[in-house]
Formats: structure tokens, C-alpha cells, sequence
């Protein structure tokens, strides 16, 4: 019990804060559900669209062209992603083989060149 103890004396302050920190997130969400003013009108329950009226149904389809620029844009964000670690690695002390890394990256590339070229090819980024 007092290994326990004194292994968990660093972490007690903060334990205390995030247990407040917890506390006062919930107390404030919870006081502002009660206590808020409540006078629901036809015109604050509306969407609000850049000041103008909506038009249509916000239940529209989008095309699935949208999706799918969505879904490129992540994958070639997590490219990014991947680039900088392996960045930070290739220019640091040099104790990692740079040779191996510099072809893993490139083959990495390579691989979303070519994915990027399929896609083009395919017209997904051509927009109607």
C-alpha cells in the first residue's frame, strides 16, 4: 500500500485538476440547460444560411464526386503526414541507414503517383 501510494504522489495534482476540470465542464453545460432563457420562435428554428432564406429541402443527395474528392483530399492529407516523420528521421543524427529510407519513401511516392494518375485518368477530378 505505500509503494502505491508514493508512486501515485506525482500524479495526484493532476488527478485534482482534470477532476475539475471535468467537474466544471459538466456543471456549466448542465446549468446552462436549466438556467438558459428558453424562447423558441418559427424564425429561430429555421436554418441559418449566410443570411438568406433556405432553398430547397436540406435533405438533398449529393453527387457521389463529392465523396470521392473528399476522400482523396484525405488521402493524399495522410501522404503529408507520413512524409514528416520520415523527414524528421532521413535529416537527423544519421544512425538510421539513409540509403533504405530514401528508397522506402521513394517507392512510397511511387505508389501514390500512381494512384494519383489512376485517379485523373478516371475523371474524378474533373467536376460537372
Amino acid at each position: 500500500m505505500n509503494f502505491f501510494t508514493s508512486a501515485m504522489q506525482p500524479y495526484i495534482p493532476f488527478l485534482m485538476l482534470l477532476g475539475l476540470a471535468i467537474v466544471v465542464a459538466a456543471s456549466m453545460i448542465v446549468l446552462s440547460h436549466f438556467l438558459g432563457p428558453r424562447r423558441p420562435t418559427e424564425i429561430k428554428e429555421r436554418p441559418y444560411e449566410s443570411g438568406m432564406p433556405p432553398l430547397g429541402s436540406a435533405h438533398e443527395r449529393f453527387s457521389v464526386k463529392f465523396y470521392l474528392v473528399a476522400v482523396l483530399f484525405i488521402l493524399f492529407d495522410i501522404e503529408t503526414v507520413f512524409l514528416i516523420p520520415w523527414a524528421v528521421i532521413f535529416m537527423g543524427n544519421g544512425t538510421v541507414a539513409t540509403g533504405f529510407l530514401l528508397v522506402e519513401m521513394l517507392v512510397f511516392i511511387l505508389v501514390l503517383f500512381v494512384g494519383y494518375v489512376y485517379v485523373w485518368k478516371r475523371g474524378a477530378f474533373q467536376w460537372d
